[in-house]
């Protein structure tokens, strides 16, 4: 009674609003609510309608309870409480609702009432409501970001009611107009509010009529004849929408030639995440729009592109928005359609391009044609001349040294490259060679100008096209070609080398050669297997030289400290080893003849690197030495297995001490390290059952270790390999039972230490997963070695049971032991159902968080994490399914030919 007093009187209520009146109903609700006082809902619902003030305290503590019961339930409730109070919730749903809306009314108000609603009658609905907020105060321009926020959540919650209602079209087609007036004010905030409801209903009106895969005969002559009735409804205002859309189109991350604050044309070094995700909202909703009536998107883009030729509306920003909204619907139009559209649009820019004087306007519309292009990947497999003609063009920009004209020239050629690699070595109607030949002729001439990081990103992009030629004597003679200019300059350096060894010791060649070494890297990733003929002509040589600057790094730490190693000449001489190791690591990861890896490249990699890693001090090991082992033991298996005892005496203790001191110290060793343990588990499990006891207790402790860790991802691995592990024992008869023996107890202690830690509460799935899996190795009786060393006869599950009660009470001293032995009779019972496991020791976590009255907010954190997984996969799906939605470089590539 007190409380709804306060509230009824608005000044007091603002005098009040922060107290704690919301906040002692929740508490009382806690207890009361719905046993003793069933009725609240209903009661707090009625009560809302006298008085404004009143609604808004009672939204308040409505806000308070659901978040109590669905979002902080989540650990702070056991799932029996939180699902009866979530039943007792959801009746009330729509009464919550009204209320909702009745509030979402209340709050567009603000202070000064009287001077917005003398501002809203000043605005009829042709007044440009730019020019209002731009000059308007701050009262006037949170009005206008209120209503927007009011119109937004109207439209999307009752707009479908509205529609449906004749005496209200016409307050609706008043309010869409209002949201079209607002979507053009100059405010990006305000603007996204807009863009959620656009999206909101481009995306719904789509979903109803899908756009059909081929254009239909009725539509060709009138694109109007088979519009859906209620699509109809919006027809002139999504026009509009449409018009703003490209008007305002925001940068996409490809483009890197922007107008900086001081009016300069400039390289954008830094990425805009806020920039990047409104361009995405912007681009699928003009990519729905688009679909709604592809031949109003073309008419206003070829309009305003028309404007830019003649100069009528001709600015950098101008024809920037455009043709970002121009390559932002690649995919949403008509194969034919799109072929028409784009030849104009391409013509028009390089007219524009030939037309327009000046170093900055020729950057500007080089970038635009760059982007295009770089969007229709489908246009350009359809039309080869086309495609030659862009290719050669990027080329010119590559000799164009304006800030990040090249840099997007190269960017672009290698998104052409993947999307249209056969093309490029199948002969043409009207060629008389592959276009590859064309490229690999006049490689030098195409790259002269380009910097070194550039060049990589070309030959990457060409090796895209030699892994497409299917003829292996024809792929062999390309990649020789093709490799020739670098390998020219690393047998130069070889042969200097061979006749004074100190030459490797010379800052220009070290320098030479890692960049050499990075081409290298590139072109193998991008042709695959076959680039053997290549590694193989330079692989000893490679090593040899890894093993001298290895000499060179280790005699200047002798000399000077280890402090020498942030020396730039020396950082050279790792940069050379990396990428060896990278380039070793790339090549067999992708390479298809498992023999000829473990026969050839291995022996004498193992030779090059082993020895030196260890003898290494810690910070010149590279750690790309424990990531190249771990790949080659993922791809060889078995065939590797006699080999791991030679890995590990170099590489095990030496990095165990690294890492063992701290959790942050050496983090990528750390990582790769686990790596290594991880691939050698899973590949080659004998070669642990083969190593002295004590090497096998340390790899264990390494991984009880690993689970323990801060890093997730450490931890993550850890898990991973210690269940692999146990289902690997459990397949070694003869091994097993020792195993169980020495260790079985050890382990469960361990991980019910990482369980009830809540830094670790990420990992809860699989501690539940090990956990099941122990358990139910002992109720099987598969372990038969008693437990028990100091009373060998008890029986094993007796003594896990009571071991695991102990455990508990001795951590845990303020549980009853009742509570003790349900939770511990659960973990047998339960062993079989991993879900319901899973929440019975979430259960037990809860019990023991309430009591301490710690924060238990993160024992839902995988559920959460899980969520988002599913909901991004559903999004993924429903972009799959709409032509356009996704980036053309993002789809699957058997979804591109």
């Amino acid at each position: 009674y007190l409380i709804i007093k306060t509230s009824q009187d608005p000044q007091t209520m603002e005098v009040r609003r922060l107290h704690a009146e919301p906040l002692i109903i929740l508490s009382i609700l806690k207890q009361e609510w719905p046993k003793n006082w069933p009725t609240f809902i209903s009661d707090i619902v009625g009560a809302s309608r006298t008085s404004e003030s009143l609604c808004q305290n009672n939204m308040v503590i409505l806000k308070l309870l659901s978040e109590e019961v669905f979002d902080f339930s989540s650990g702070q409730l056991t799932q029996v409480k939180a699902k009866h109070l979530k039943d007792r919730l959801a009746p009330h749903a729509h009464p919550i609702s009204m209320l909702l809306f009745l509030q979402s009314v209340i709050s567009t108000r603000t202070e000064s009432s009287t001077s917005i609603y003398s501002f809203l009658n000043m605005l009829p609905l042709s007044t440009n409501i730019r020019i209002a907020y731009a000059s308007g105060k701050d009262d006037e321009q949170n009005f206008i970001q209120n209503l927007s926020l009011f119109l937004c959540t109207l439209l999307k919650e009752h707009g479908g009611t509205i529609e449906k209602r004749p005496d209200l079209r016409e307050t609706l087609m008043e309010a869409l107009h209002y949201m079209v007036l607002i979507s053009e004010v100059d405010e990006t905030e305000i603007f996204k509010i807009c863009l959620e409801y656009w999206n909101h209903l481009a995306s719904e009106l789509y979903r109803e009529n899908p756009m059909p895969s081929a254009p239909s005969p009725l539509l060709l002559g009138n694109h109007h004849t088979e519009v859906p009735p209620r699509r109809q409804i919006y027809l002139p205002v999504l026009s509009k929408v449409r018009l703003t859309m490209v008007s305002r189109m925001a940068k996409p991350e490809e483009v890197l030639v922007v107008e900086n604050e001081q009016g300069e044309v400039v390289r954008e070094f830094m990425k805009d995440t806020d920039s990047i995700n409104l361009y995405k909202n912007m681009r699928e909703t003009l990519v729905y729009l688009t679909h709604l009536d592809y031949a109003d998107t073309e008419r206003i883009m070829t309009e305003k592109l028309h404007a830019q030729v003649n100069g009528l509306e001709w600015s950098w920003k101008n024809l920037n928005t455009l043709c970002w909204a121009i390559g932002s619907i690649s995919g949403a139009m008509h194969e034919e359609d799109e072929k028409r559209f784009l030849v104009t649009v391409i013509k028009d820019l390089l007219g524009l391009c030939e037309q327009k004087r000046g170093k900055d306007n020729k950057a500007i519309i080089a970038s635009n044609i760059m982007y295009i292009v770089g969007q229709y990947p489908r246009f350009l497999r359809a039309h080869w001349k086309f495609l030659k003609t862009v290719v050669n063009k990027l080329f010119e920009f590559m000799h164009e040294t304006h800030d990040g004209v090249q840099d997007m020239a190269c960017d672009t050629f290698i998104k052409i490259a993947q999307k249209c690699r056969r093309h490029f070595v199948q002969v043409q109607v009207g060629e008389v060679m592959p276009f590859i030949d064309e490229i690999l002729t006049n490689i030098n001439t195409i790259i002269c100008d380009l910097q070194p990081q550039q060049v990589h990103t070309f030959y990457e992009a060409v090796g895209y096209m030699i892994s497409a030629q299917t003829d292996p004597l024809v792929q062999e003679q390309l990649i020789e070609k093709y490799m020739l200019l670098p390998n020219q300059v690393w047998e130069n350096v070889i042969q200097q080398a061979t006749k004074n060894v100190d030459i490797l010791k010379d800052a220009e060649t070290v320098k030479q050669l890692g960049n050499i070494l990075k081409t290298n890297v590139r072109a193998c990733r991008a042709v695959g297997h076959p680039f053997v003929t290549q590694l193989g002509g330079i692989y000893l040589d490679m090593l040899n030289v890894y093993k001298c600057l290895s000499e060179n790094i280790s005699a200047a730490i002798l000399a000077n400290g280890e402090v020498v190693t942030r020396q730039p000449l020396i950082r050279s001489m790792r940069t050379v080893k990396k990428e060896t190791l990278k380039l070793i690591s790339d090549w067999v990861s992708r390479s298809n003849d498992s023999k000829l890896v473990s026969e050839n490249f291995v022996p004498p990699l193992l030779d090059a690197v082993l020895i030196d890693y260890q003898r290494n001090v810690a910070g010149a090991r590279e750690p790309e030495v424990l990531s190249t082992m771990a790949t080659i033991v993922n791809k060889l298996g078995s065939h590797i297995t006699m080999s791991i005892p030679q890995i590990f005496d170099a590489v095990f203790e030496c990095t165990l001490e690294m890492i063992n001191k701290d959790f942050e110290e050496f983090p990528e060793h750390r990582t790769n390290f686990f790596l290594l343990l991880q691939a050698v588990n899973s590949n080659c499990f004998p070669a642990f059952l083969n190593i002295p006891p004590a090497q096998f207790k340390l790899v264990l402790d390494s991984i009880i270790w690993a689970f323990k860790h801060t890093m997730r991802n450490v931890a993550d691995t850890g898990l991973s390999i210690l269940y692999a592990l146990l289902q690997n024992v459990a397949q070694e008869t003869a091994a097993a039972q020792s195993f169980y023996q020495t260790y079985f107890c050890d382990i469960l202690q361990h991980i019910f230490s990482v369980v009830t830690d809540t830094s670790h509460t990420a990992g809860l799935s699989m501690h539940a997963t090990i956990l099941a899996y122990m358990f139910s190795l002992v109720e099987e009786n598969r372990v038969t070695s008693p437990l028990n060393p100091t009373n060998p006869s008890i029986n094993n599950q007796a003594f896990v049971q009571e071991y695991i009660a102990n455990l508990l009470k001795s951590a845990f001293p303020h549980l009853q032991d009742a509570q003790v032995k349900v939770f511990v009779t659960g973990l047998f019972s339960l062993n079989q159902d991993i879900p319901a496991f899973k929440e019975h020791l979430r259960d037990f976590l809860v019990q023991i968080k309430e009591f301490a009255g710690e924060d238990t907010t993160d024992l839902y954190l995988e559920e959460r994490e899980s969520s988002l997984r599913q909901a991004h996969d559903e999004k993924r799906k429903i972009q799959l399914s709409v032509p356009g939605i996704l980036n053309p470089h993002e789809m699957p590539e058997e979804m591109c030919d």
